[in-house]
């Protein structure tokens, strides 16, 4: 045998050594996205069995130049650090819906542009499940419209009231990937969910940690999906605040403490400045993947 041939047989026999077994399939390194659920393990698990990291207000945020911020990254950012969950406010301006905060002067930008973003995350991971929740002050229609213009409408689940939701693995399986609700206007277009059909809440109003309690505030608590409202507004958001509760052991005791008193998963972790504590860490621990 050559010396050519020997250094290349033993150059394959220690390539398993150095580089390791490759993944069979991308699900390995999923397993390891933080806050992700294109999982197969959570694949076997109905959509209101699975716990998602969701930002409160998640369109107003400082990157992007919003005054008085919720967070601190845009959605883009959110999604590639593990939300998939958000609750977004949308308002009228001049006969367009605005992603807005109350007042335009504090920060806006127009809805599509936004849900192009959900659009364009969609497509680059096709295992993926989003969640949005709307505060809605806008027609359906307009907001079928920017779903049409952004191309996010082919990716809306409809899911019919009192049925079962689907597993995860069937909602990747259809293409029918992003699940809407608002508190507005919903029912009139199949895939628009009115949230206090199928969702129950804590309280939002919380200003001190001792306010953040267990109680239900709107929604039925015979509904299958848990919001688990966890900010504090004093008046406003600030990091300071998202300090004072984002990070353990007080997010883990609570969520354990509102699990135990409820009987149920919270599905929603729903936070201010998600990158200030461990948000993502306390859902990835709830769905078994850390």
């Amino acid at each position: 045998m050559s010396r050519h041939v020997l250094f290349i047989f033993l150059l394959l026999a220690l390539a398993p050594l150095v580089c390791g077994d490759a993944p069979a399939d991308g699900d390995a390194v999923k397993e390891k996205t933080p806050g992700g659920n294109g999982t197969k393990r959570l694949g076997a698990k109905r959509y209101d069995e699975v716990c998602y990291a969701t930002t409160h207000n998640a369109m107003s945020n400082s990157d992007e130049g919003w005054l008085l911020p919720n967070q601190t990254h845009g959605l883009t950012r959110q999604l590639s650090d593990g939300i998939r969950a958000f609750m977004l406010d949308v308002h009228d301006k001049e006969g367009k819906p605005y992603l807005c905060h109350s007042r335009f002067f504090l920060g806006s930008r127009p809805l599509k542009a936004g849900l192009a973003e959900l659009t364009a995350y969609l497509k680059k991971n096709p295992r993926e499940v989003l969640t949005i929740i709307f505060e809605s002050y806008v027609r359906p229609k307009a907001l079928e419209g920017a779903f049409r213009e952004s191309g996010l409408l082919p990716y809306a689940h409809s899911q019919r009231k009192g049925k079962p939701w689907p597993r995860l693995a069937e909602m990747v399986a259809s293409g029918r990937r992003l699940v809407v609700f608002t508190d507005r206007g919903g029912g009139e277009l199949p895939w628009l969910h009115r949230v206090w059909d199928f969702c129950w809440e804590t309280h939002f109003s919380a200003r001190r940690r001792e306010d953040l309690a267990c109680a239900k505030n709107r929604g039925s608590s015979k509904n299958s999906l848990f919001i688990f409202n966890h900010f504090l507004t004093r008046p406003v958001a600030s990091t300071k605040l998202a300090d004072e509760v984002n990070h353990n052991p007080f997010l883990k005791k609570r969520v354990e403490e509102c699990r135990k008193a409820s009987g149920r998963l919270p599905n929603f972790i729903t936070v201010d400045f998600y990158e200030r504590g461990d948000a993502i860490e306390v859902v990835d621990e709830l769905n078994g993947i850390r």
